[in-house]
């Protein structure tokens, strides 16, 4: 099982990410109401340094095709798109922007679930999320068991260290950001923890 951290914002967390092999790092770009969101510039600067195997993720809400072109000028892997798109609206902005997609499911009933096989056709990933934007919400992430796409599985969504063993069996990924703060703010130790411990989840499946 694959980590993506989410919501980095300072030079440190994102070489701490890159030295313990995280797989993504997630940056919120075009969402200001966000404590995590950080600035064109700043992005900028983070986006410079030497991630080695790790992937950049541009995290975006409901992105203009303005913003999509600004952001796609940053050294990044993947667009992580909140909105209404369909298998069209993404093969556009994938061939236009030469990024892959992860699309995301904001997941509050059951039917929600059903909305990725309108994604996954062009998606790289499909990240099933709480509604909750910025807030860390539960939902039920058994949901997704049963469900087999052409990429990769990925979920969020109140994820903390106690739950890993469980959800190894429903996601190739995990989306982890809140439970990674003290007081709002990214906790290196407690990433550094998190890291070693989904090895030991992914060492003993």
């Amino acid at each position: 099982m694959k980590l993506k951290v989410c919501g980095l914002s300072n030079h440190n967390e994102v070489e701490i990410c890159i030295n313990n092999n995280v797989n993504f790092c997630g940056f919120i770009l075009n969402y200001p109401k966000s404590h995590r969101y950080i600035s064109y510039e700043k992005a900028k600067k983070l986006l410079s340094i030497n991630k080695n195997n790790t992937q950049f993720v541009g995290v975006l809400v409901q992105p203009s095709l303005e913003e999509l072109k600004r952001f796609s000028q940053l050294n990044l892997d993947y667009f992580q798109l909140y909105g209404q798109y369909d298998n069209k609206s993404l093969k556009i902005i994938k061939n236009k922007f030469q990024k892959k997609i992860i699309a995301t499911i904001q997941v509050k009933n059951k039917s929600d679930i059903e909305t990725y096989k309108n994604l996954q056709d062009i998606s790289d990933i499909i990240l099933w999320d709480s509604s909750g934007y910025e807030k860390s919400l539960s939902w039920n992430h058994s949901w997704i068991k049963d469900i087999k796409i052409k990429g990769e599985k990925m979920i969020a969504g109140n994820i903390t260290k106690d739950k890993l063993g469980n959800l190894s069996k429903l996601a190739d990924i995990i989306d982890v950001s809140g439970a990674l703060e003290t007081n709002k703010v990214k906790d290196t130790q407690k990433i550094i923890e998190f890291v070693t411990y989904l090895k030991k989840i992914n060492n003993e499946n």
